[in-house]
């Protein structure tokens, strides 16, 4: 666990995905992230942390293995009470953290808070960023986030006004 300011960042366990899900509801509602159904975030939910504060889930975070070198950080979400108060930067360095537990060493997001994540080291990446081999393997998953980080043409829908972005840990 890392104690920061008032709130903890820890593993999430499975009964956080009741207050993941709750996390997740007003960002769906806005149209900035995609819903996702209580059984994925179950499925999930070792990808995830959460930034815990007096027993409340004030934010939350997963990491998503794309490749053997490659993870996407996904479903960055702080509550609205705890904006710019450090919660999403530390949810970010525990990620990162776990990235090179891994043995990761890219991360890629699908953002619109360019700014909070150029600040992390993330630069805005353009359309082939792994060589020809890896892409036709990526080509053959089934998960929408790998077909983001490949920027195809069936999920431009969901990334409208997103910027893609990597990091080189």
């Amino acid at each position: 666990m890392d104690e920061v300011d008032g709130f903890e960042v820890r593993q999430a366990k499975t009964s956080d995905v009741p207050g993941i899900q709750e996390l997740l509801e007003p960002w769906v509602n806005r149209r900035i992230l995609l819903g996702k159904e209580r059984v994925t975030l179950y499925e999930t939910v070792q990808e995830f942390v959460v930034a815990e504060s007096a027993g409340r889930l004030v934010g939350c975070g997963a990491l998503h293995v794309m490749w053997e070198d490659l993870g996407e950080i996904r479903t960055l979400i702080v509550a609205d009470d705890w904006l710019h108060r450090g919660v999403g930067g530390a949810v970010v360095d525990r990620l990162e953290r776990n990235a090179r537990m891994l043995g990761l060493s890219r991360l890629f997001c699908l953002t619109f808070e360019v700014p909070f994540f150029s600040r992390r080291g993330f630069e805005t990446i353009g359309e082939q960023v792994v060589d020809p081999d890896v892409y036709s393997q990526l080509l053959r998953s089934p998960d929408e986030g790998v077909a983001e980080f490949l920027d195809l043409a069936h999920v431009k829908p969901n990334t409208l006004g997103n910027t893609r972005m990597l990091k080189q840990l």
